[in-house]
């Protein structure tokens, strides 16, 4: 699920980046889309950890 949505962040972004924000630079929307696809699994990344230590702490 993660990759997945790490995945369509990309394409996403780009196109927010050409069409909405009418960035030409091929260079600029590679940098923000893959920063934003990046900062997209880091943070699905922390909240599946913190829940997890829930749910551990539950067990015990």
């Amino acid at each position: 699920m993660q990759e997945l949505l790490t995945a369509v962040t990309y394409p996403i972004v780009w196109l927010i980046c050409s069409y909405v924000l009418k960035i030409e630079s091929g260079l600029a929307k590679l940098l923000i889309a893959l920063t934003a696809s990046i900062l997209v699994y880091v943070l699905i990344g922390i909240k599946r950890s913190s829940t997890d230590e829930k749910t551990d702490k539950e067990k015990k």
